[in-house]
């Protein structure tokens, strides 16, 4: 009997046991298909997965960050960005912020470690119910926004199979968020998370988005702001307080709901401010906001060179980039620009009134300009691109009226809206004035203040460093300087007098006639002082060619001008193209002893944690010896002493105290398409440009385009301001006198009847001045 009960039994037990075993098999199986899956997708088996952060990025995560510009006085002009993120700390932040944060994205991000079964089963279940919701937690959301896990560089050969491709997404999204966990504290993982996201209108991270939009700081943050931008985190656009007003406020009541849900608020004071209604101070930062607009897009193309060169990315490592230029000297360039172009261009528009400013050499309208000129600009290339050979679609819409805004000197907020075609829009423009200015301190080389132009937002082209005009007579120091050091003296006289130069150039056989200014001649014997203080056309060209013109290029390269330059009689009276920050550097020779210092605009930069990355100096050469840089300064102050100096303009302004010297030389061109002024006091160097956009574009007479005109002004108002502002430190003074014993002496005194100047002191002072050999 028990034999055959154990044969009847014995099925029984076998059976149980296989299915165990079964169990087992599938679980250890499973297991192992799941071990063996997560394994490849981290190691990126044979490629199929794609790359998963490395250890290295884990624990030196890596986000956008703007690398920012600041001024030699600590201010904050500007920053570089794709991506404009400043990080802040998680203790600054607000606490209600954070609590805004939990209650909506992750209630239990305190409980778990990194990944939440508890919302992965009700997302599961709400799928399954018609109801998607979202499972994700912030470190999850963290992982895919710090390390991108679901970019193209990020997939395997699978990861681009539909379907496949989000299982594995999610998969590095859970092992990357459970490796953060390990590595972070929860603050951490808060901070990090918020400096990341994107709250749209260009806000990336809630420093630049609590800017953005409450103009605040994240520690500062109104509960019911923290609220709104928490909120926008569903969908930047859809929920944004500016654009969707209505969304956003329904929004942020749902978040506050969410906060009383779990306890981090009253429900009296939940409702008490959702009935409030959405306040924004919101500005949106720009690349064209703020302070010296032109100079952040130089030392930009200068930077990305060194950035390339030295391995930084200027728009992604949150570089510190420190620079020469002092905001409030900046300040006092801007407000002088400003306020002489708009007088400026008042004259203009005045003097074309009823007619078109582009002209040729016999003062008639160019026909087709603004025609031809349109088929140089990009909208016209992209109508290229859309329409082909369809030119009566192109011109359609070269003359179909839209409404837009354009700049205006009419207003304080320099622009208006009006209605107008892109072909009357261009005629409007062509229509203003513009201006380039920088000033530089000559011994340090750095630059102090730069303004490329009167509005960056609609005029883009920098005229300082970028753009190259006709010097005109701002160049004859050149030719003076190329002969006082090898010989003349600022005493020695020529006769001003009509003169015909002949020349060969490439085989040919030439003759140039310079004419003065004023188309007279006084044929008298005039000293060199005097002739550059009037800037007496036939005595500068008489000096060129006893010093030869390729002497004189030779020393305008070596004082700094690095542009190409025609070696011709005419050469002294400026023909060929320079920039005004070429102009400014060689003019700093002269105080600076004969030292050539060239023009700086970065003292340092640091990475985003304030390291040390470079250290920029000064570059410096001795070009002349420091009794010719003295004469030279000599030969400059004519512009104010000589009778007839062209730079005595500067009488009317508020610069004669302390008997303070001044040197300086006006410029323009034969046209009057460009006005020039270059001044020099015993700190500064400063070089002012006046001009159109088209060299077609200008003033008619002399009486309003020369550079005594348009250019002196601004360094008038500028200068005033400078002195005026104690916080600057700089004061009214003479040059100072040579450290070296000068070789010989000079003696050219000048008599100058009072009436030239504001008081018989300043005439005594100038008579001493004048006659050199008496102050050494």
């Amino acid at each position: 009997m028990p034999k055959e009960q154990e044969k009847v039994q014995e099925p029984k037990t076998t059976v149980f046991g296989k299915v165990v075993s079964f169990v087992w098999k599938v679980f250890f199986l499973g297991f192992a298909v799941v071990l063996l899956y997560l394994l490849s997708v981290e190691y990126n088996l044979l490629y199929l997965f794609g790359a998963s952060p490395s250890l290295d990025r884990l624990e030196n995560p890596r986000s956008d960050q703007a690398s920012e510009l600041y001024t030699a006085d600590g201010q904050l002009i500007g920053k570089y960005f794709r991506e404009n993120r400043s990080p802040v700390g998680y203790k600054d932040m607000s606490p209600q912020l954070i609590q805004a944060l939990i209650a909506t994205e992750d209630v239990r991000f305190y409980e778990h470690s990194g990944i939440d079964p508890h919302a992965i089963v009700s997302a599961v279940y709400g799928s399954l119910q018609g109801d998607a919701r979202g499972a994700s937690t912030i470190t999850q959301q963290l992982a895919k926004n710090l390390y991108k896990t679901r970019t193209d560089d990020s997939k395997g050969v699978l990861g681009h199979v539909p379907g496949i491709n989000i299982v594995i997404s999610k998969t590095k999204e859970w092992l990357t968020a459970i490796k953060l966990e390990q590595r972070y504290t929860k603050e951490e993982i808060l901070a990090m998370y918020l400096n990341t996201v994107d709250f749209g209108s260009n806000s990336f991270g809630i420093k630049v988005a609590s800017s953005t939009f409450f103009n605040t700081s994240p520690d500062s943050l109104k509960v019911e702001q923290a609220a709104v931008l928490v909120g926008l985190l569903k969908a930047p656009t859809y929920y944004s307080p500016r654009f969707n007003p209505k969304n956003a406020t329904r929004r942020r009541n749902t978040v506050l709901g969410q906060m009383v849900k779990y306890g981090y608020l009253p429900q009296a004071e939940a409702d008490s401010l959702s009935q409030l209604p959405l306040v924004l101070d919101y500005s949106v930062e720009n690349h064209y906001d703020g302070p010296a607009t032109y100079f952040r897009g130089a030392v930009a193309d200068y930077l990305q060179e060194w950035c390339k060169e030295n391995g930084y990315d200027l728009y992604r490592d949150g570089l510190r980039i420190y620079t020469t230029i002092d905001s409030r000297i900046q300040a006092h360039a801007e407000a002088a620009m400003e306020e002489q172009m708009r007088t400026l261009q008042r004259r203009f528009d005045n003097h074309w009134k009823g007619r078109n400013p582009w002209v040729d050499e016999k003062d008639k309208e160019i026909p087709g300009f603004i025609e031809e000129t349109i088929k140089r600009t990009a909208y016209y290339r992209r109508l290229q691109k859309k329409y082909g050979d369809d030119m009566a679609a192109i011109k359609r819409e070269l003359n179909r009226p839209r409404e837009m805004k354009v700049f205006t000197w009419d207003n304080d907020s320099l622009e208006k809206t009006v209605t107008m075609s892109p072909l009357d829009s261009l005629a409007y423009y062509k229509h203003f004035l513009h201006g380039g200015m920088m000033t530089m301190d000559p011994f340090t080389g750095h630059i102090k203040a730069w303004v490329g132009g009167i509005n960056f937002k609609y005029f883009k082209y920098d005229h300082v460093k970028q753009a190259r005009r006709q010097p005109g007579s701002t160049f004859k120091p050149f030719v003076y300087v190329s002969a006082i050091d090898n010989g003349y003296s600022p005493c020695d006289k020529l006769v001003d007098k009509r003169i015909t130069i002949n020349y060969v150039e490439k085989g040919e056989k030439k003759s140039w006639s310079p004419t003065n200014a004023d188309w007279e001649y006084t044929g008298a014997p005039m000293t060199l002082r005097r002739g550059m203080g009037k800037s007496v056309n036939s005595v500068t060209a008489q000096l060129t060619e006893l010093v030869g013109w390729e002497t004189v290029v030779a020393y305008a390269h070596k004082l700094g001008i690095t542009s190409p330059l025609q070696a011709v009689p005419s050469i002294g009276l400026g023909p060929s193209d320079v920039s005004v920050y070429e102009m400014v550097g060689a003019y700093s020779t002269f105080p600076n002893h004969g030292f050539h210092t060239e023009p700086m605009f970065i003292t340092r930069i640091e990475d985003q944690n304030g390291n040390l990355v470079h250290q920029f100096t000064p570059k410096q050469k001795k070009v002349l010896s420091e009794e010719t840089a003295f004469l030279m300064m000599h030969m400059l102050k004519g512009g104010m002493e000589e009778p007839g100096g062209t730079s005595q303009a500067l009488w009317e302004y508020d610069l004669w105290k302390n008997g303070n010297e001044i040197g300086g030389k006006t410029g323009t061109t034969s046209n009057h398409s460009d006005g020039w002024y270059m001044g020099v006091t015993k700190d500064l160097v400063t070089g002012v440009w006046v001009g159109g956009e088209d060299r077609s574009i200008h003033f008619r007479t002399s009486q309003l385009g020369e550079g005594s005109k348009t250019a002196l002004p601004v360094y008038g108002l500028f200068m005033e301001r400078i002195y005026k502002d104690p916080a600057l430190g700089y004061t009214m003074g003479r040059f100072p006198k040579p450290t070296v014993k000068i070789t010989k002496e000079y003696n050219c005194t000048t008599v100058l009847p009072k009436q030239t100047l504001p008081d018989s002191a300043a005439v005594d002072s100038v008579l001493e001045l004048l006659n050199i050999g008496n102050i050494l």
